[in-house]
């Protein structure tokens, strides 16, 4: 090994010991996020995405601060969301009603109402694919006229580990400029519209950007993100639930601008469709091109997600970071993050890359 190859795997870390076992992986992850609760800790965490991505990140972040916010895309127009918005003009609920369910409790209470809310009626009429909490969350949005207040209540009956907001206030479009959307034009640069189109889309995102193309963000979100210890950006979908954070004017300003140390957390695997084929690296090079003047401190990614290392360390230092490897899949090999020990890698750099706010 050459002395520059030696020096620059130096500047990637592994969060754990080499792999014993998954269930010593997950015993050590659930003893980790224990310590943290029992002394005591609570940086105050906003975590930014959408879909289950996001729910992933919740899901790991509750067991180690209670002072946690997400803030959740509101471009959904496919399914139960998608009929919602089209019939109310409402925010599109589903991914906020996913990040709800992340936050709800490990006890009888909080996996009962976790399930009630992700129920889904199958029938042969129009409740069909509704999903229980969807229409939940609009009823409170139509009663009380304040979309912060009613996901508030939603949070309090759940009983909730954290609060979750919308990023914006008013219903959105995705549209992406895509190469290849058509087969037989391989070369050609169609634009595509609607999230659930962008998700699945053949051919390669460019780059996507919002109608309207100015939004408003809420105001308590970027409240949240200015007042922030850690910001948390992914995993998710990387161009309809990941990106679109940065195309809120307000919103990429206070990511900017915040004192918060900022992580970016990469998915498992390539999504068929929006990423399919891309290397880690080449999700961190798109968000730079969104969003080219913000940094991140840590980019946190799967250890056996990541073939080549030294790619995704000088991407990672284009953004002002350094990279952390973790096993964080779970392990029944499906590409989705285990909780406890996503929890357990989020712990680690919370206290290895230093505290901002007073927590202790």
């Amino acid at each position: 090994m050459t002395a520059g190859k030696s020096s620059r795997l130096g500047r990637v870390r592994r969060l754990v010991p080499e792999r014993t076992g998954l269930g010593t992986d997950r015993a050590q992850g659930r003893a980790q996020a224990r310590t943290f609760r029992r002394r005591g800790t609570q940086p105050k965490v906003v975590a930014l995405g959408g879909g289950q991505g996001l729910s992933a990140s919740l899901a790991a972040l509750r067991r180690i601060t209670g002072d946690l916010t997400a803030v959740v895309t509101v471009a959904d127009d496919g399914g139960s969301s998608g009929r919602l918005r089209d019939e109310l003009g409402v925010l599109p609920p589903g991914d906020l009603r996913k990040a709800l369910a992340a936050l709800c409790g490990d006890d009888d209470w909080g996996q009962t109402w976790a399930r009630v809310i992700q129920h889904r009626f199958a029938s042969e009429g129009d409740l069909h694919g509704h999903a229980v909490g969807n229409l939940l969350i609009v009823a409170l949005w139509e009663q009380l006229g304040d979309h912060v207040k009613a996901l508030e209540w939603v949070g309090r009956l759940l009983g909730a580990h954290g609060r979750v907001l919308p990023m914006s206030a008013v219903p959105l479009e995705l549209e992406a400029l895509v190469r290849g959307h058509d087969p037989s034009r391989p070369g050609e640069v169609t634009t595509v519209r609607g999230q659930a189109t962008v998700a699945l889309t053949p051919g390669e995102v460019q780059s996507v950007h919002l109608v309207p193309n100015d939004p408003p963000a809420v105001p308590e979100a970027v409240e949240a993100v200015l007042d922030a210890d850690w910001v948390v950006l992914g995993p998710g979908s990387w161009f309809s639930s990941v990106i679109p954070h940065l195309l809120v004017p307000r919103l990429l300003d206070a990511l900017t601008e915040t004192k918060a140390r900022r992580v970016l957390s990469l998915n498992l695997a390539p999504q068929p469709g929006e990423t399919a084929g891309f290397s880690p690296q080449r999700h961190l090079e798109v968000l730079a091109r969104h969003a080219p003047k913000l940094a991140f401190d840590v980019v946190l990614a799967d250890e056996a997600a990541v073939p080549d290392r030294d790619s995704l360390t000088d991407a990672a230092e284009r953004l002002g970071g350094t990279v952390e490897l973790a096993p964080v899949a779970s392990p029944d090999g499906s590409p989705r993050h285990d909780p406890e020990l996503l929890a357990a890698a989020y712990d680690r750099i919370f206290r290895m890359h230093g505290r901002i706010g007073p927590w202790r």
